[in-house]
């Protein structure tokens, strides 16, 4: 159909119109770098404020291209204004319709909050964003800092998390956009678009426990452990290079899009830390934001210990991994790969968390710490050989699936090649789950 033009007459650095995207509807808002640098006057605010009513009101996806090198000084106190009612418009979106950014150019000051609102944001090579600019900074801290090493795609992509993809031009940013509202429905009333495959949800893959190594140290790409589970060996990383101690990641299974949490061994050994507390819970919140089933991978040995995460915050940072999980309504199942200890068994969507399934790997070791710590704490006095012979037994005992099984722990120990075919056929048995919400203004939720 043609694009439907909103407010056209409107003047300012931003036009909007609905209009189609791979045959899906969008409501797409574009800033117009070319005037004044994209300045956001209060008309200019008032255009992205209308097309997110638009989206809002028509239950459909907000697309904006940002270029703006901020609220329009000339204008002063009502641009700010018009600033405002647009970050509030954006706000009345979030969970309701998916928001996507692409940051074509600057987007400085508050256009640069308002990319910290959107669902996803896609930055070009060319791009930057930053709240206070390279000017401020060397002013009141003296450090000189180029735009593209303070706010630049790379730095957002591996200090922030802040850039969800980054493609090298416009067009490629275009296309990643259209595969990401792929997995997405149009609005949070509706269950997401079944992608076609031709690939058998009863597929066995020996080759997902072949990639575990035989030591419980060894180290291995999670990520291929994904790929052999998923439809076509498909799926589309998000942050990739932020917080990579944890994947997170959009993949279907039997055709049905889901979201993808899991520990990564090839960084920090996979445990966990603030940066991927804090990923994992926004990714999290999303999928049940917009009914994506969520699919939780672990092997991890716990949290990452030392002072200057815990004066950090762990604690408050280590507790939304916990509320995103205990919150979420859409269908949970947890797979234990290997290791799950102590608090991170818990944060990691175990059963007592109230998950749908909970299935373990014949080697997967739960317990509350490793034999070596344990021997550690227990044996501190013992002689080499005691501790040895105590982490033998303690290894025997207490670090296999089937003890947590005979508690209910874990719903079932099953072999590797299974694991596509019992997740297939859970995501099918959950299909139409649905859960009672007691209503309450809003949660609380850790910050």
């Amino acid at each position: 159909m043609p694009n439907v033009r909103l407010r056209h007459q409107v003047p300012g650095s931003i036009r909007a119109d609905v209009r189609e995207l791979d045959d899906r509807s969008v409501v797409w808002v574009e800033v117009d770098a070319s005037d004044r640098k994209g300045a956001l006057s209060s008309d200019s605010s008032s255009m992205l404020e209308h097309a997110a009513h638009a989206a809002l009101d028509g239950r459909i996806p907000l697309v904006c291209v940002m270029r703006s090198s901020g609220a329009d000084i000339v204008e002063g106190f009502a641009a700010l204004h018009g600033w405002g009612r647009a970050a509030r418009a954006l706000a009345d979106c979030s969970g309701i319709v998916p928001t996507v950014f692409v940051v074509d150019g600057p987007a400085v000051s508050g256009p640069a909050l308002l990319l910290g609102l959107a669902d996803h944001v896609v930055m070009t090579e060319e791009a930057y964003a930053f709240v206070s600019g390279p000017t401020m900074v060397a002013e009141f801290t003296g450090v000189a800092i180029s735009n593209d090493e303070l706010g630049g795609a790379a730095s957002h992509a591996r200090y922030t998390g802040a850039a969800t993809l980054v493609a090298a031009d416009l067009p490629s940013a275009v296309d990643l956009v259209s595969l990401l509202l792929s997995y997405f429905p149009q609005h949070n009333d509706e269950e997401p678009p079944l992608r076609p495959t031709d690939d058998e949800v009863t597929r066995s893959v020996p080759e997902a426990g072949a990639l575990i190594p035989a030591s419980s140290t060894g180290s291995y790409d999670v990520r291929a452990v994904i790929r052999a589970i998923a439809d076509d060996g498909e799926l589309l990383e998000l942050r990739a290079r932020w917080a990579s101690n944890v994947v997170t990641a959009l993949a279907a299974i039997g055709g049905m899009p889901v979201g993808v949490v899991a520990n990564q061994p090839l960084a920090l050994a996979g445990t966990l830390d603030i940066p991927a507390s804090q990923k994992a819970a926004r990714f999290v919140a999303m999928c049940d934001a917009f009914n994506l089933p969520v699919i939780t991978l672990v092997d991890t040995p716990g949290f990452y210990p030392g002072k200057d995460l815990e004066w950090r915050g762990m604690i408050r940072h280590g507790a939304q991994l916990v509320f995103a999980y205990g919150r979420a309504t859409v269908p949970r199942i947890c797979v234990i790969l290997r290791k799950s200890y102590g608090g991170a068994y818990i944060v990691m969507d175990s059963k007592k968390m109230g998950n749908d399934l909970c299935v373990a790997w014949p080697w997967a070791e739960l317990a509350v710490m490793g034999a070596g710590q344990a021997a550690a704490i227990l044996q501190r006095r013992a002689t080499p050989e005691e501790r040895a012979a105590f982490e033998a037994d303690y290894t025997e005992r207490l670090l296999n699936p089937y003890v947590a099984a005979e508690r209910g722990y874990i719903d079932a120990v099953i072999e590797p090649a299974e694991t596509r075919a019992v997740l297939g056929n859970a995501l099918q048995a959950l299909v139409d789950k649905r859960e009672r919400i007691q209503p309450r203004p809003h949660d609380n939720s850790p910050l």
